[in-house]
């Protein structure tokens, strides 16, 4: 069994933007400890023309440039070749969406290799030829994949073990459970005139535990509905019992303002 740190191998054409943010906070301080590894390759690296070109006109015509499948396949299989473990991902806003769930898998795992793309994308045939797995982390378009890798990494390296001091914590996350966070509060318990909760100051855990849960239902039916529906499917007979009362003083409130 392996005992090696879970490692990002990130293919960029910019590597001098590594580690950046994933240099401080908790991912950084898991970084200087070497609870995970990060390797930044530069992609330009792997061009065979003195201009070190990576890219090309699309066939087809249009606008912008095209990265080329010869280059990014030297540089994969160069990484891949030195050792490099984990699944082939490309990050694009055409991918598949970046989930918690996923985010769990890959933490699992013995690391990622993530290819940032530049310009107009990257030519299909390599995508196709290495499997990689394309992955979006929201409908938007950005002029790059190195702040999306990044997004990727921390979120995977906050479940790595020892990276996070309080376990239990990552346990009652947003999407953690399937539904959105409670809200929470510190002192000052009045703060210009708003109140902390009752209950957050009664000292009883079990009306605690049950009025974190009725709120993470009740922002997750109002914001994110879709994760309901999911989170539902599987929920004890009081956690729809808790979302159905809701849902009615939802309607109740709303009748009362028209």
């Amino acid at each position: 069994m392996s005992h090696e740190p879970w490692t990002a191998t990130v293919l960029t054409i910019f590597p001098e933007m590594f580690p950046g943010p994933l240099g401080f906070s908790l991912a950084g301080k898991a970084l200087a400890k070497g609870l995970w590894r990060l390797a930044a390759v530069d992609i330009r690296d792997f061009a065979t023309d003195r201009h070190r070109s990576v890219d090309d006109a699309p066939f087809g015509g249009g606008a912008g440039m095209v990265m080329r499948p010869d280059v990014i396949a030297r540089a994969v299989d160069a990484v891949k070749a030195k050792g490099a473990l984990g699944p082939l991902i490309y990050l694009s806003p055409r991918g598949e969406r970046l989930t918690q769930r996923i985010v769990r898998e890959l933490a699992e795992g013995p690391g990622v290799v993530l290819l940032c793309g530049r310009f107009e994308g990257v030519d299909e045939r390599v995508l196709e030829a290495r499997a990689f797995r394309e992955l979006s982390i929201g409908d938007y378009v950005l002029s790059g994949g190195e702040l999306a890798a990044m997004v990727v990494i921390d979120a995977c390296v906050r479940l790595l073990p020892g990276v996070v001091g309080d376990a239990a914590s990552l346990e009652e996350e947003s999407f953690a459970q399937g539904l959105l966070e409670y809200p929470q509060y510190t002192r000052p318990a009045v703060w210009e005139g708003r109140k902390v909760p009752e209950v957050l100051l009664s000292g009883n855990h079990e009306r605690i535990r049950a009025w974190r849960r009725q709120k993470a239902l009740e922002i997750t039916r109002a914001r994110r509905p879709d994760l309901l529906t999911e989170a539902l499917a599987n929920a004890s007979s009081a956690d729809r019992a808790r979302c159905e009362a809701s849902a009615r003083e939802g309607s109740r409130a709303a009748a009362e303002d028209i």
